[in-house]
């Protein structure tokens, strides 16, 4: 069951939009919105140092843009690789973005960090997608969501 979400997007409209989708489809998920990949991490290892607490929790689930100044989306997972936490540790991850380049989905289909690539805008189909996904298997990875 995921309750807890980390939206990473440099554009503020794409944090708001997802946001509003993922309360749509169900307004008791909690989220957390990161403007860099950055600020996100800092909060993981918070989270991390802080396992205790009730008002840092750590994401079930991490959506990602890929195309964002200071990190993108893939060095985001390298350094979060860095943290040295196991795959079972870890939120899935799912980039989400407006990127159709092949190498792009390539790269994301290929690492093992990534459970998943969609199409911005977010939707609600897409989103139930994911959610029925991560609730369905412990690790799902490998592939390409094209939900419009």
């Amino acid at each position: 069951m995921i309750s807890n979400i980390m939206l990473i997007d440099d554009n503020k409209i794409d944090l708001f939009i997802c946001k509003k989708i993922i309360e749509k489809y169900d307004p008791e998920i909690k989220t957390r919105n990161f403007t860099n990949g950055i600020s996100a991490l800092n909060y993981l290892k918070l989270c991390r140092l802080s396992s205790k607490s009730k008002t840092l929790l750590p994401p079930d689930l991490i959506l990602l843009d890929i195309n964002m100044p200071q990190m993108n989306g893939f060095q985001f997972i390298e350094e979060l690789k860095k943290q040295e936490l196991n795959l079972a540790q870890l939120p899935k991850i799912y980039m989400l973005s407006s990127s159709l380049y092949p190498e792009d989905i390539l790269n994301a289909d290929n690492n093992p960090y990534c459970s998943g690539y969609l199409n911005k805008p977010l939707t609600v189909e897409g989103f139930s997608s994911i959610c029925n996904t991560a609730s369905n298997s412990k690790r799902f990875r490998g592939s390409y969501l094209k939900l419009i």
